[in-house]
């Protein structure tokens, strides 16, 4: 599978372009197939629910499949579209050399072992937010999103790690250029799989949608 990554140069002004999969069951059956919203707006058009963890289990979400069966799993897939510099690629999808930057930290990483591949919206987060109502399948498509840019990205593992489950309201990239990105990342990411946010969740995103008053999500959603 061949993807096309754009995150190396992070900009004061971004456009994210959202493909998407089926909706849920709770979801509008005849959703716009097109909608180009400025952030704020496509803040507002979230919808508002507290959050439940109740029944979540990290293994409920089958991640890191390999789709096309070319031996590389949807992780490797990820480091081989988001690197700087291209590694090679030897039997097994083994990854040597290759160099990539980790926007969370603005860190360059030369080892593809020194990555996390992180997602946008942590998958007990989704799972509070509207996850825990999908079908099995539709986990399994959000766990391993290739077909939109800002749904996984590769990190180093102490970002990651730091960040852990949390959402905006508890955690921030600590790289001051990174905000916007960041924020556009998260938000389109719940608005293409159509996750709520809860209010503190909420808050947090119009604070930082103040400092980004260019960016505009094209967001194509499909049935």
């Amino acid at each position: 599978m061949v993807i096309n990554f754009a995150r190396g140069l992070i900009a004061a002004s971004l456009t994210g372009a959202l493909a998407a999969t089926a909706p849920p069951a709770t979801a509008d059956p005849t959703p716009d197939p097109l909608q180009s919203v400025p952030l704020r707006q496509a803040i507002d058009e979230l919808p508002v629910a507290p959050e439940d963890r109740t029944g979540y289990q990290r293994s409920r979400f089958r991640h890191w499949t390999d789709e096309d069966g070319d031996s590389c799993s949807t992780r490797a897939e990820v480091l081989i579209a988001e690197a700087v510099h291209a590694p090679q690629v030897g039997p097994g999808c083994a990854l040597t050399g290759g160099r990539w930057l980790s926007y969370y930290d603005d860190v360059h990483v030369d080892s593809a072992r020194k990555l996390d591949v992180d997602h946008m919206v942590p998958l007990a987060e989704a799972w509070d937010s509207g996850a825990s109502q999908w079908t099995a399948e539709r986990r399994e498509q959000y766990a391993n999103d290739l077909d939109f840019e800002r749904s996984l990205v590769a990190v180093t593992a102490r970002s990651n790690r730091s960040k852990a489950d949390r959402d905006p309201a508890q955690w921030w990239v600590p790289s001051p250029q990174a905000s916007c990105t960041y924020l556009a990342d998260w938000v389109a990411t719940k608005t293409r799989w159509r996750l709520s946010v809860d209010q503190a969740e909420l808050a947090a995103l119009n604070e930082r949608a103040a400092t980004c008053p260019d960016v505009v999500l094209t967001v194509p959603i499909a049935n």
